[in-house]
């Protein structure tokens, strides 16, 4: 958002997205030991290193398997779903697009601003300068398995990511965008969850705060968040609980922490031991959906 108000105002300007999907299954594996590499060299790492590093990627990348219906599958193409790695290699790749062929694309199309997060992307530009069908039609010239698509801002409005960003006179004034799929489903009040979880709720629902939101907009999302917190049977003074707590982890930003499984009141003993330490105490639960609803393996005869 506040590189967005830093590009100077002009009636002219509008806004595009290009997403596509699975990216990770679409990846082309046998370009990344190159890329990885080449981007060794850049920063100056050391033959051996190098090496180490290019081994790694191999196994990983080759170990592409999953379980299906109790059948073990190989993925034969692109990078794993769910698995840890597939979000480095595949930022490794695209970042290798940004730097050798998007970067000439932007400036042969003449685009007046470009951002991206993992595989959604923005990209502004002028109707008098920039064709944006030409723009998707190189992009997906770039890479066979990679395909966009290409949704143009709606009444001077496009949503991007978790925000919705509007054009007037004043400037880009922004809102908070749920999907319409969105629910108000947080971890009830009335859990047995760790208070510490229900409060890290009600902390990741409310961007009030930290996004630059007009007045109208800002009252509208607090609304939201009270709405949110009424109907998962938390009270309106939840909010002022969080506001504090806020405050306080953020003087306590340089202490430690330790994770415990919670089981009730002896979990709360054992942190009570802990208060005069620099260390914090974080509670984990095991009592997941998945676990509950889990069914046994048929037993063996």
């Amino acid at each position: 958002m506040n590189d967005l108000t830093d590009i100077p105002h002009d009636h002219n300007i509008k806004f595009a997205s290009l997403d596509t999907n699975s990216v990770y299954s679409k990846i082309p594996t046998k370009y990344l030991m190159t890329n990885l590499r080449k981007l060794c060299e850049v920063h100056n790492i050391d033959d051996r290193t190098t090496q180490e590093i290019i081994r790694i990627a191999q196994n990983l990348v080759g170990q592409n398997y999953f379980r299906f219906q109790d059948i073990i599958c190989a993925q034969n193409e692109g990078l794993a779903m769910g698995a840890p790695k597939p979000s480095i290699l595949s930022e490794v790749y695209l970042q290798y697009l940004e730097n050798i062929t998007i970067y000439e694309l932007l400036i042969k199309h003449r685009a007046e601003g470009y951002f991206r997060y993992v595989d959604d992307i923005l990209v502004i530009y002028k109707d008098d300068k920039t064709n944006i069908h030409r723009v998707l039609e190189d992009f997906n010239n770039l890479v066979p398995s990679i395909k966009f698509n290409l949704e143009k801002e709606q009444n001077n409005k496009i949503s991007f990511l978790d925000i919705t960003i509007t054009k007037n006179h004043d400037g880009l004034p922004f809102e908070i965008y749920r999907k319409p799929s969105a629910t108000d489903i947080t971890i009830p009040n009335d859990s047995c969850h760790p208070r510490e979880h229900k409060t890290a709720t009600i902390r990741y629902c409310s961007r009030i705060k930290t996004y630059t939101l007009a007045t109208e907009s800002r009252q509208k999302e607090r609304y939201n968040i009270r709405q949110i917190l009424v109907n998962n049977k938390y009270d309106a003074s939840s909010l002022k609980k969080f506001n504090k707590e806020k405050i306080q982890r953020q003087n306590n930003q340089k202490q430690k922490w330790e994770k415990f499984s919670y089981v009730g009141k002896e979990t709360r003993f054992i942190k009570k031991l802990f208060k005069s330490t620099n260390v914090k105490v974080a509670f984990t639960t095991d009592k997941t959906s998945g676990k509950r609803l889990a069914r046994n393996s048929p037993q063996q005869v």
